[in-house]
């Protein structure tokens, strides 16, 4: 029997893999002697921006790709294949479809092979297929197609799937196997997590990197990526210069409080530029490049109203002003320079082309007319210059080397350059980088504008928004948001992250210095006597944290009058012993309940002798003498919206979540009264959380429940 090795790498998904990995795995599973070897090989085989390598060889041949694999397999182990083979074929060529992480890409696929399974147990004929199992790995290995599962709305897909994870019990053990190899080769990286050696050229005369935030809105966990990304490039890794510069092109949406709290975060972040610009600071420059693109022929004024220029730009249509004379450019561009009435119906057009492949060379605006006045220049300009026009500009203009910017500027790379190119200044380096997404998360900044304007949430820092302030708000401290962030490196790898990941990163820090407090809910309290105890209440010096003694100290009281939680005492039985969290054990002697079940009052009996590792119940409680028992308020918090990622097809009303906000009344020990907003404690068997209304005489304090990456 010819002998096969299948060697596998990938960055991110595994959905190109798995089918091959899994078909390889199948044969291998029908022999005595396995004929596929199948190698595990370090990432270093991929070349930037690819995401998965499968090679197949036998002898001196070799074959490259999925699709190309599973043929190779097919013809020489045909044992698998269905009698079907022109819809198996059909089929085992669209596995490729399934490895996109761009939901709204791989959705038409899932909802084709979920129509395609309505009355099947088998995706062709009556028994296993070659088909199933290709099928079956591309959306294992695929996380935005195993959350689509999840939901359970492709109910025909989801009932398949479980099926054949159950009729192959191998498949599971194949995918444990890729998952461990691939840990085993990210745990020979560096501690940041994520190799930062990218090709950065030119490097030896210096690095200058920028972070061009526009001050229309708060920074978000998006842009923290790529302010700390530049920041790391200029200052850690080269010793460089890191310029922050507003993009400050658009002042209908720009405020100078936008630009003062993006100035303010960074710095919480640990980030300090060398230096502050603004792209009004070369307003004037950027129009004479203007005036010079027209006068050269590379620009062009147009008064196409904004319907069909995108209908044009969309066909590959050339717009009918695209051949007036530089004299009639000049003469409207200086109409919209003065703002009339005529002007306002103009723009400027770069004439690149109307029908590249590359929509983004169609002809883009330049120079737009508004009158509103700017936050910096008020109204000495009513024409601004457009962002992917300044961009490469004053990039070039301030001695920027190394434009680190997000994939979804991609297309309009061949743009940048061609700006530079036609007005003969120095070329800039590009690096794109993958933004983050989180599921559930907006990170459009029109988005989270129109939230903020209609009341949805309380403002740009609502705990429930990823602002930066936002997040902190919640409870997220600078050095965990920076270490998740950094680790995720300058990959090209589009991720849709999980939440869970970063407030998990997040507890390692809250968790060795929060102090440790108790908080009673209100709803249901109820209160016991507890026979044994001292007749007199008396406090005691205890640790706020029992594994970390500089924590400090806090009052405990003790008295033979307790409250405890209702969801406590309304499991315990008679003469049942429980432990007294921080005291010791007691005893249920008695238990009143109303005609309801709700337990009323409870007689305890005091028993230090007991031992606590013996009680099924350890349950937190409070004096109710001795102490001012401080009145509280817990908030928590859910997404705002109901789906994992969204497409555009979605209206924002109709994917946000009705009800996100969700609060208890609840009384805790007196030491929570000295807090300060801002603390982060954790309050005993309820969790870690953040102090947002310090407590003051008839107001209770407020306390945001912090999210710890634990499902509840």
């Amino acid at each position: 029997m010819t002998q096969f090795e299948l060697t596998v790498a990938t960055r991110g998904s595994h959905a190109a893999l798995l089918p091959v990995v899994l078909i390889a795995t199948s044969i291998n599973e029908a022999r005595p002697t396995p004929v596929i070897k199948i190698n595990h090989e370090d990432t270093a085989l991929l070349h930037e921006g690819e995401k998965a390598i499968v090679q197949l060889t036998t002898g001196s041949n070799s074959v490259f790709g999925t699709s190309k694999a599973i043929q190779e397999l097919c013809a020489h182990f045909p044992f698998l294949s269905s009698k079907d083979t022109k819809l198996e074929g059909e089929w085992l060529a669209q596995v490729e479809s399934f490895n996109t992480l761009d939901f709204k890409a791989l959705d038409p696929q899932l909802q084709r092979l979920d129509t395609h399974l309505l009355l099947r147990s088998f995706v062709v004929g009556y028994s296993l297929s070659t088909a199933d199992i290709a099928l079956w790995g591309a959306l294992r290995g695929n996380r935005v197609a195993v959350a689509a599962l999840k939901r359970g709305s492709l109910v025909n897909l989801t009932r398949w799937y479980r099926f054949l994870e159950e009729l192959c019990p191998w498949a599971s053990s194949a995918v444990e196997s890729l998952n461990a190899a691939a840990k085993e080769k990210k745990a020979t990286k560096s501690k940041e997590g994520a190799s930062y050696d990218i090709a950065l050229r030119n490097t030896e005369n210096g690095v200058v990197t920028r972070f061009p935030p526009e001050p229309s809105g708060y920074l978000h966990i998006g842009h923290a990526k790529a302010a700390l990304l530049n920041d790391y490039f200029a200052h850690e890794k080269y010793n460089g210069t890191l310029l922050l510069r507003f993009d400050d092109t658009n002042p209908s949406n720009e405020k100078e409080e936008f630009q003062d709290s993006i100035v303010e975060d960074l710095a919480l972040m640990g980030i300090k530029p060398n230096k502050m610009t603004y792209t009004s600071d070369y307003f004037d420059e950027l129009y004479d490049y203007c005036v010079q693109m027209i006068k050269d022929g590379n620009a062009y004024a147009d008064d196409t109203d904004k319907e069909t220029m995108a209908a044009q730009r969309m066909d590959g249509l050339p717009s009918k002003r695209r051949d007036l004379t530089p004299e009639q450019c000049l003469a409207h561009l200086e109409e919209m320079k003065n703002g009339s009435p005529e002007g306002l119906g103009w723009c400027i057009r770069a004439k690149i082309s109307v029908d590249d492949k590359n929509k983004a060379l169609r002809d883009p605006v330049i120079y737009r007319c508004n009158p509103a006045p700017h936050h910096r220049t008020d109204t000495k300009w009513k024409i601004y210059p457009t962002y992917d026009f300044a961009c490469p500009l004053v990039d070039s203009m301030e001695g920027v080397t190394h434009a680190l910017r997000t994939i979804e500027y991609r297309d309009r790379n061949p743009q940048y350059q061609w700006m530079l190119d036609a007005l003969k200044l120095r070329t800039v380096q590009i690096w794109d980088f993958a933004r983050m997404n989180f599921i559930r998360t907006l990170l459009s900044k029109r988005k989270l504008t129109k939230l903020v304007d209609q009341g949805v949430v309380w403002g740009w820092d609502d705990p429930r928004f990823p602002t930066i302030r936002g997040i902190r708000r919640r409870g997220m401290t600078i050095p965990a948001l920076r270490e998740f962030i950094l680790k995720q490196g300058p990959s090209k790898a589009v991720t849709l992250f999980d939440w869970s990941l970063i407030w998990a990163t997040n507890r390692k820090y809250i968790d060795p210095v929060a102090p440790r407090h108790t908080a009673i809910v209100n709803k249901g309290i109820v209160k016991a006597t507890l026979t044994g105890a001292p007749a007199t209440p008396y406090t005691e010096e205890k640790p706020k944290h029992n594994k970390n003694s500089a924590v400090g100290m806090k009052k405990v009281a003790f008295s033979g009058s307790l409250v405890l939680e209702q969801e406590d005492a309304k499991l315990f039985k008679q003469d049942e012993e429980i432990t007294l969290m921080g005291w010791g054990n007691a005893i249920v002697r008695k238990i009143a309940t109303d005609a309801s079940g709700t337990v009323t009052g409870l007689e305890l009996e005091l028993h230090l002798e007991g031992d606590f590792k013996k009680t099924e119940k350890k349950v937190t409680w409070l004096s109710n003498e001795g102490q001012d028992l401080v009145p509280v308020e817990l908030v928590d918090f859910d997404y705002l919206l109901n789906k994992d990622s969204l497409s555009e097809e979605d209206a924002l009303e109709d994917v946000l979540n009705p009800k996100t906000e969700f609060r208890e009344n609840a009384v805790a020990d007196c030491n929570v009264a000295e807090l300060k907003d801002g603390d982060i404690i954790q309050f005993e068997r309820k969790g870690f959380y953040r102090l947002d209304r310090a407590y003051a005489p008839g107001a209770p304090a407020i306390f945001f429940n912090i999210p710890t990456g634990k499902t509840k």
